[in-house]
């Protein structure tokens, strides 16, 4: 951590004590806490669960960032009756810090209604097909408003009255989404657009990194978990000027963007839970996978209720990012030689961003706010988010690897939706950031390297939802090939099979640092 030192915000201070303060500070007494899918609480309130979280400088439309969130994973197509609603007493966010501090300067914030058209009569979501949003056989529909609040805490409504597209029943009663997904996208006053509704998950892996790393010997791979599923998506496309600080994508290209939900804690009764009292932030998401594989679980439920700002506050939290779990495990059971540590490598790639500004081993100038032109160095606190440089232009051949990959538009420079983000991190966290070489024992990474769907060309480009049963020999009709997919075209070519030559280091970022001086 020695790169840190000095912040305003140390980061190392007393551990247990601050662990067991967020414990009782943000789990509400009476509620059904949520987290991501790896957190203990998380099964007693899915509906609020953030699954993914993807920024990334859109492909059709440069001068514009598309945000997308989603939540409610693991949805079976026919998971009727009640489907997959979001939750009319929460607050579902997407929040931007574009000056470093770990505080939104700006909140998108998206709360629900329900239209149930059902009363008495009938269990069915629907009585018959549905063509379009305002179709009369919809028994039962959302709607949304849209706000976005700024730094000091003033609230502005974009949307007030925005339509959801409802969840995939199936082919008898959704014979076609694509209308809904179409008439469901709303236009933002002042330029932009919005999508809220059912997707295809578009997070691709195989989850048996749990059972001891692919089976302890690389045995068990290649099986994409999440085929079949959907999610809850939140999709959000503005000008890159109404994100960046200052209003100025030039000079102030990097953001960090997270998304949270609060809830009411809720007090329950027989046949009724009744929401009541302050919003409390239960569920957190920026970078992919930090509460499955860096937490610990004592440290899974605290996480998803801290803010950024009071990361560097949580020893024990950093601890696990400097000395980090899973190269100890490829060690004992792979024999890999772990890293030495502490690793501030990761550090930059998950609470700095990477930059020289920092003094971390990366000797790149990528997405940390600190390269923003306006930021003040004082004030900047190192704190987990995705970060994103909207200057670097979209890659007409993105590779899956992101920057790992030579592609420097990709993974952890935002992420986008085929970025490989377990192959990227498994390889990360096996040391390949900080020695610049490909660890070839994992070059093979999960097997699992594109989505089972193709994405889609345009906003929101997640894939439309399925709508047939998981374990349904038809699921995979619409099966993608087996590459990186964008939009309706591959992504380019795989380097040397699964990963190929590494970049990170000593090959793409410096030659964009040194693009960037030659610019100067």
């Amino acid at each position: 951590m020695n790169a840190l030192r000095g912040r305003r915000k140390p980061l190392a201070m007393a551990g247990a004590l601050l662990i067991g303060s967020a414990l009782a500070g943000f789990i509400p007494g009476s509620a059904s806490a949520s987290s991501h899918r790896e957190a203990p609480l998380i099964a007693a309130d899915p509906t609020v669960d953030n699954t993914d979280v993807y920024a990334f400088v859109s492909p059709d439309s440069p001068d514009t960032v598309t945000l997308v969130a989603n939540w409610f994973g693991l949805q079976e197509p026919n998971g009727g009756p009640n489907f997959y609603p979001w939750a009319t007493d929460a607050n579902y966010d997407i929040n931007i810090d574009n000056d470093g501090d770990a505080k939104p300067d700006l909140t998108y914030r998206w709360t629900f209604e329900n239209d149930d058209r059902r009363g008495k009569s009938t269990f069915l979501y629907n009585n018959g097909p549905v063509t379009s949003l305002d179709d009369e056989n919809l028994l039962f529909r959302q709607t949304y408003k849209l706000e976005v609040i700024d730094d000091k805490g003033k609230d502005k409504t974009l949307i007030r009255k925005g339509k959801v597209a409802p969840s995939n029943v199936g082919p008898a009663s959704i014979p076609d989404y694509r209308p809904l997904r179409d008439q469901a996208i709303a236009k933002i006053p002042g330029g932009g657009q919005t999508y809220v509704g059912a997707a295809e998950d578009s997070f691709f892996l195989d989850l048996r990194v749990f059972d001891l790393l692919y089976g302890g010997n690389l045995s068990e791979v290649g099986q994409d978990t999440l085929r079949g599923y959907n999610v809850n998506t939140i999709a959000i496309q503005v000008p890159k000027s109404a994100l960046t600080l200052k209003g100025d994508p030039k000079r102030n290209p990097v953001i960090g963007v997270w998304s949270d939900t609060e809830r009411k804690t809720l007090r329950l009764s027989p046949g009724q839970a009744k929401p009541e009292g302050p919003f409390v932030q239960v569920s957190r998401l920026g970078n992919p996978l930090v509460n499955e594989v860096v937490s610990s679980v004592a440290l899974k439920d605290a996480f998803n209720g801290l803010t950024p700002d009071k990361d560097g506050t949580v020893k024990p939290l950093l601890d696990r990012v400097t000395n980090p779990e899973v190269p100890k495990l490829l060690e004992a059971i792979y024999k890999l030689k772990a890293p030495a540590t502490p690793r501030n490598d990761l550090v930059e790639i998950f609470l700095t961003g990477i930059t020289t500004k920092a003094g971390g081993p990366i000797k790149a100038d990528l997405n940390s706010q600190l390269n923003n032109a306006d930021v003040n160095p004082k004030k900047f606190v190192p704190s987990e988010m995705l970060r994103l440089n909207t200057s670097i232009q979209p890659n007409d051949k993105p590779n899956r690897l992101g920057v790992i990959g030579g592609d420097l538009q990709g993974f952890p420079n935002g992420r986008r939706l085929a970025d490989d983000v377990v192959d990227i991190e498994l390889q990360a966290l096996a040391g390949a950031a900080q020695t610049g070489q490909i660890v070839p024992e994992l070059a093979a990474g999960d097997k699992v390297d594109a989505n089972d769907k193709w994405f889609e060309a345009k906003f929101p480009y997640v894939a439309l939802p399925h709508n047939t049963a998981v374990n349904s020999n038809t699921v995979m009709a619409d099966v993608a090939p087996s590459a990186n997919i964008v939009g309706d075209m591959p992504a380019g070519p795989m380097i040397g099979g699964a990963f190929g030559a590494l970049a990170l280091a000593g090959g793409g970022l410096w030659m964009w640092r040194k693009r960037r001086q030659r610019q100067a």
